[in-house]
């Protein structure tokens, strides 16, 4: 039988030489036609540091498929800028070929059909297998670091509160990370896993607020390759805005610009000649700190889920996106002397879990962390016949089916999802598991709310996230993606200021126009007001898909994109 391996064997090599003046090329159809671990892999030996980064695993060890955004719209300076290019406009803008390994890995084109041929990526024994080869040809010039997001996001992860994506990435030898969703495990167990840490997790802009003193370490210096390295950790500054402040009363958040000056001085003062911001700012904000503060080599950046085959040169300072959920390993070698760069060599490795052979001693862990939840992880829900997505700035397929269960269980009018970028995708064909669905709504704080509020009060409620994802000043952007509505459309116009960016709210059972003074009935998940009561929003899916086990999603039209 053609096995998906033997497709890729015979399909489009994937090559990258990255550097200054030059653009990445995965694909080089004239050249080579195979796809092998080693086309994936091999590179030269360059420099003296190599910097090897993931960011928003969500707690995906598994290969998986992730849908990447079809719409990410830039406001004020990042508009037509990178990330903010998405489908033929980022193949054109990169020089991909349409079809192509890379045009599947990194764009929403004819996403499906290249999914079956491609097959899934990522697994974290496969990433293993990256950094395993990585050190082995690079030795001690070698720095592994974790951008968060990692310890959320997976029912076994929710069952361990992060205990099983601890262990793992002590198997995959991580020398440093930050965080975000890591928070929401509430204080005490943040500091009981970070007191187990065999490394350690950098947060310069977060202060203990009762003795307005750091909470945590701000930076390490690493030696790499005879050269020193100082890793400035900056969380997602937004926590407590984003996710429930109750949860970690203590700590107190802010971008703190001022201080990340003041630990760059601080760095270089001690000899350092390499800064690295290990940063869950998200990309923009990273644009904007990186105009604003000088002495930043290069941002790892993290929070925004981007996949850049490129860098992106802000100044003197590199901008590195590397993607989410396991799906690639950004690859940073780096000339230094001096205390500059004189030369890099950049790949974005996609993680093709088809091509790349797993590591048997992470995929051993990996089944063995698992092994307690199998049967109940492969328990088929349902099945659908749509394509089941999350990211982009508007609704996402998965998110619809989610609002049907909402309105459906929870006998409401409108029905709201968060936007969450966080959530892995379904093909066409598939069944819905346990995990799958799991994969799209575990956490800390799930309960399915039913509530009335103001036709007034859901305006307030858009025009605030709106704001949040569409603020000009990306130190203003304070969420994810824009909430998704179910049983209502509205207009949106992202260029318009807040209390003026939402229109034209309309029920979509009646076609009557929302009324700002009428009570309805909303269903939600994911308040971050404590005390909240509902069942876990799994149950209410769950609860759904045994009286529609065939799900059919249809194309969204409820939302409409001015300008």
């Amino acid at each position: 039988m053609f096995s998906r391996r033997d497709f890729l064997t015979a399909s489009v090599a994937l090559t990258t030489i990255l550097g200054p003046g030059m653009q990445g090329r995965w694909s080089q159809v004239a050249a080579q036609q195979t796809l092998t671990e080693e086309d994936l892999l091999a590179a030269e030996d360059f420099g003296n540091v190599t910097l090897l980064h993931i960011t928003d695993i969500h707690a995906q060890v598994k290969p998986l498929y992730f849908r990447e955004p079809s719409v990410n719209l830039g406001v004020g300076e990042a508009q037509g800028l990178p990330p903010h290019v998405t489908g033929a406009d980022f193949l054109k803008m990169f020089n991909l070929t349409p079809g192509s390994p890379d045009a599947y890995a990194l764009t929403s084109v004819d996403f499906a059909s290249l999914a079956k041929a491609y097959g899934r990526m990522g697994g974290l024994d496969r990433v293993a297998t990256i950094v395993k080869r990585v050190r082995s040809e690079r030795g001690d010039k070698t720095l592994f670091l974790d951008g968060g997001d990692t310890w959320q996001g997976s029912y076994t992860a929710n069952a361990t509160a992060g205990g099983d994506m601890v262990e793992v990435m002590h198997a995959l030898g991580v020398d440093a990370m930050t965080a975000h969703w890591e928070f929401t495990y509430g204080t005490d167990r943040v500091n009981e896993i970070v007191e187990s840490l065999q490394f350690p997790l950098l947060a310069s802009n977060i202060y203990d607020a009762e003795w307005n003193e750091p909470a945590f370490k701000a930076y390490e210096i690493f030696e790499r390759g005879g050269v020193k390295i100082a890793v400035i950790g900056q969380a997602f500054p937004y926590t407590p805005i984003a996710n429930p402040r109750w949860m970690i009363p203590n700590w107190s958040f802010g971008i703190r610009e001022d201080e990340v000056v003041k630990n760059v001085a601080a760095a270089r003062a001690e000899g350092a000649e390499l800064i690295v911001l290990l940063s869950h700012n998200g990309f923009d904000v990273d644009r904007k700190l990186a105009r604003r503060v000088e002495g930043i080599d290069v941002i790892l950046t993290g929070h925004t889920h981007d996949a850049l085959p490129e860098p992106v040169m802000v100044g003197k300072s590199m901008l590195i996106a590397s993607g989410s959920n396991g799906k690639f390993v950004s690859r940073l070698d780096l000339n230094v002397a001096g205390g500059a760069i004189k030369g890099y060599r950049y790949r974005l490795i996609p993680v093709f879990s088809d091509v790349i052979t797993p590591d048997p001693e992470v995929a051993a862990l990996i089944e063995r962390l698992r092994a307690p939840y199998e049967d109940e992880l492969k328990r088929e829900l349902g099945r659908t016949d749509s394509l089941l997505y999350r990211r982009g700035n508007f609704n996402g397929t998965f998110d619809d089916l989610i609002c049907q269960a909402l309105l459906a269980e929870r006998d409401a009018e409108i029905a709201l999802s968060p936007g969450f970028r966080w959530g892995t995708s379904l093909l066409p064909g598939q069944a819905i598991t346990v995990e799958d669905l799991h994969n799209a709504c575990a956490m800390t704080y799930p309960e399915a709310y039913r509530s009335t509020m103001s036709g007034q009060l859901v305006k307030d409620i858009l025009e605030d996230v709106a704001d949040n994802l569409f603020n000009p000043d990306p130190y203003y952007q304070q969420g994810g993606d824009m909430v998704r509505v179910g049983g209502m459309g509205y207009r949106i116009d992202p260029l318009q200021s807040i209390g003026s960016r939402i229109s034209e709210m309309t029920l979509l059972a009646t076609g009557e126009a929302v009324d700002p003074a009428r009570d309805y009935v909303v269903a939600g998940w994911a308040s971050v007001n404590e005390g909240t009561e509902g069942p876990p929003v799994w149950d209410v899916v769950e609860a759904h898909l045994q009286k529609n086990p065939n799900v059919h999603v249809e194309e969204n039209l409820s939302v409409k994109l001015a300008g």
